[in-house]
């Protein structure tokens, strides 16, 4: 049976940590690796191993020391350039803010990010869809990306989801 793994990156230096880190192109802090949780992640064996084209992710592979093919589909969903890198708190000290965009997932998606949650859906499942079958794979992504591709693969809905993964957590499917 084969399997398909998702890991969400290697984390970002502190001050970039729980920001609306969509596109923005960070690298990550290797002070921060735990490199146990490397060496663990080392001794699993794929046929094929993907990654997000953003350097968080494809500095994460390097770690690992794996090969692997660049997809710019599994980025974040792209937020609107005046909230890009920004934190929540910095955010709703902004003028433009407004309590009312907390009152759903929706409006608060249409309020903070540019790219719509439709586009993001299909922009991701276009991804999944054209994975080869019967072999062993690896994604490597973010978190939000992570997060929705649980809900296609759960059949939950995204906009309903609490499934949150930490940095290096993986996330496993037989398929």
């Amino acid at each position: 049976m084969a399997t398909i793994t998702f890991l969400r990156h290697a984390p970002l230096a502190l001050k970039n940590q729980k920001c609306y880190n969509g596109h923005i192109d960070l690298d990550i802090d290797t002070t921060l690796v735990d490199f146990e949780q490397i060496k663990a992640l080392q001794k699993q064996k794929y046929d094929l191993v993907y990654s997000s084209d953003l350097k968080r992710c494809t500095q994460t592979l390097d770690l690992l020391k794996l090969s692997y093919k660049k997809d710019e589909r599994l980025r974040e969903v792209k937020f609107k350039d005046e909230f890009e890198g920004k934190s929540f708190d910095e955010i709703s000290k902004m003028p433009i803010y407004d309590e009312k965009y907390l009152s759903s997932f929706k409006s608060w998606h249409e309020f903070i990010a540019k790219e719509s949650i439709e586009e993001y859906k299909q922009r991701v499942n276009s991804f999944l869809l054209e994975l080869p079958k019967n072999r062993d794979i690896l994604v490597c992504s973010h978190g939000g990306t992570i997060k929705l591709i649980h809900s296609f693969l759960t059949n939950t809905e995204y906009e309903q989801s609490r499934y949150a993964i930490s940095y290096l957590e993986i996330l496993k499917f037989s398929i």
